[in-house]
């Protein structure tokens, strides 16, 4: 009997080593989760926001995007604990609604963050030439490159550990950044009472009517991108079924905690029609909003401080991007949708092929942004609208799971998590998510003159998208999948 369960050991090994790893705890999860949409979308973007739609109109847009950002992520949950995997919104929609479209989201997808991986490279070296302006560029860049890289090959628990302590710095500064900021509004710092004067200043709260605000939706839902990487993360979550839904369940407060009340704050304290809203930006962080308002306060070496900060969501953005998109092609190979060699696993459980491949694809994007500009910002603007696309692809995915449990004759009490809002909540989503992608560059259209090479560089990513599911449903000739098969699916594996 005993070397029969020495036998059975080695083999679970065996086929254990082929796999991922469930490494990542409860409270990895959760600051995956929070940590996902904290980043210089917070920290830079929010001021110019501001400036734009005011404090009040920059208020709606954020708090919209966030409620629709709050529907997906319950929508990813209720999946996720049903069917915990590292493929996430890809696996679903080619389970749950077609192949060809769960082909083209995970392409999609990896494509996002491996040329987000060059932008958050060359972003860090910005950063650094704040402490060390004679310092080359390219040695920090290749630098934190091989950091990022480091922190993915060890271990999932690496990784889990690196994004918890990256999110704590976020939230411990968007904490102390809202008290400061109260009471600076209230003459305690600063010694001047601000109070509520600069939220009717001219035309606010709201500058620039509806148009305004909705120019600003697509900042405020590129801000959240980040969000979905918890759904990535369930396939390698020690207890999906309890801490998927402990995640998911941080996301409504995040958004009205961090977003909503430091847009709040920034707008109470400095008017929007400053013109140092504009400016922060990663080679400028002392005219970030949050440096401003520390500065207000009269706290010395804010924009040290916050230079610091914002290199540490660099960072976690840059190792979350590249751990997302490992797993994404990973899981496509699965699928047989991506080479075989990029299903191999190392003994530590990590897809060592398609990190290696990730990674090199961010740093040749990285070079273009050296030797032609042109090419990187075509690559930056194809993937600009990626994120939103995967959104669409969960909603879409979620409305077509419901369905289907419910056409398989099981009862909905039985999951382990259930999203709230259902069908309002898929619904909803998805039609923001058109509105934000067609209405992105809507000046170009409303222009006396049509500016069509503004409207192709806007909107390269979607052709891009469509090309590639139409291509791939062709090729393979895929159809959608019979509700009541997509359950049953599930239950022969």
């Amino acid at each position: 009997m005993e070397a029969v369960d020495i036998n059975r050991n080695e083999e679970e090994k065996k086929q254990d080593d082929k796999h991922i790893k469930r490494h990542l705890k409860a409270r990895h999860m959760t600051m995956i989760a929070i940590g996902g949409s904290i980043g210089t979308g917070l920290f830079l973007a929010t001021g110019s926001s501001i400036q734009t739609a005011g404090p009040g109109g920059a208020l709606i847009a954020y708090g919209a995007i966030g409620i629709m950002v709050y529907f997906l992520m319950t929508s990813l949950g209720e999946m996720a604990t049903f069917m915990p995997v590292s493929g996430s919104f890809s696996t679903y929609a080619s389970h749950y609604v077609d192949p060809a479209l769960g082909f083209a989201l995970g392409w999609n997808y990896w494509f996002n963050w491996a040329v987000t991986l060059a932008v958050e490279i060359a972003a860090s070296a910005i950063i650094m030439k704040f402490w060390f302006p004679d310092v080359p560029s390219i040695i920090w860049s290749a630098l934190f490159l091989g950091l990022i890289f480091l922190l993915n090959f060890l271990s999932v628990k690496s990784y889990g550990e690196s994004e918890y302590w990256f999110a704590l710095v976020k939230v411990v500064t968007i904490i102390v950044f809202i008290g400061v900021g109260l009471l600076t509004i209230f003459g305690i710092f600063g010694g001047e009472y601000i109070g509520f004067k600069n939220f009717t200043l001219e035309e606010a709260p709201v500058n620039g009517g509806f148009l305004s605000v909705l120019s600003i939706f697509f900042i405020a839902g590129f801000s959240f991108q980040g969000t979905e990487l918890v759904g990535i993360a369930a396939g390698e979550s020690e207890n999906p079924q309890k801490n998927i839904p402990k995640a998911i369940r941080q996301v409504f407060w995040r958004i009205l905690l961090f977003y909503i009340a430091a847009i709040a704050v920034i707008g109470l304290i400095i008017p929007y029609t400053s013109p140092s809203l504009l400016g922060g930006d990663v080679d400028n962080i002392a005219v970030s909003p949050f440096t401003l308002v520390f500065e207000k306060a009269g706290i010395a070496a804010a924009a040290s401080v916050m230079n610091a900060v914002i290199l540490t969501s660099v960072l976690s953005a840059g190792t979350s991007g590249l751990y997302a998109s490992t797993r994404m092609l990973w899981s496509m190979a699965n699928e047989g949708q991506a080479p075989k060699a990029l299903r191999k696993i190392n003994r530590r459980g990590i897809p060592v092929n398609a990190l290696v491949l990730t990674t090199i694809i961010g740093g040749l994007a990285f070079l273009t942004s050296i030797f032609g500009d042109q090419m990187y910002m075509w690559l930056l603007n194809a993937s600009g609208m990626s994120g939103f696309i995967a959104w669409i692809g969960i909603a879409i995915s979620h409305y077509r799971f419901r369905k289907a449990y419910v056409a398989s004759g099981r009862d909905i009490n039985e999951l382990a998590y259930k999203a709230k809002w259902f069908p309002l909540g898929p619904v909803l989503a998805f039609g923001m998510c058109l509105i934000v992608i067609l209405g992105q560059n809507y000046q170009a259209v409303l222009s006396d003159k049509i500016d069509w090479y503004g409207l192709t560089v806007s909107y390269i990513g979607l052709p891009l998208f469509l090309a590639t599911w139409r291509g791939y449903k062709i090729a393979k000739k895929t159809k959608v999948v019979p509700l009541h098969e997509c359950i049953q699916r599930e239950d022969k594996k």
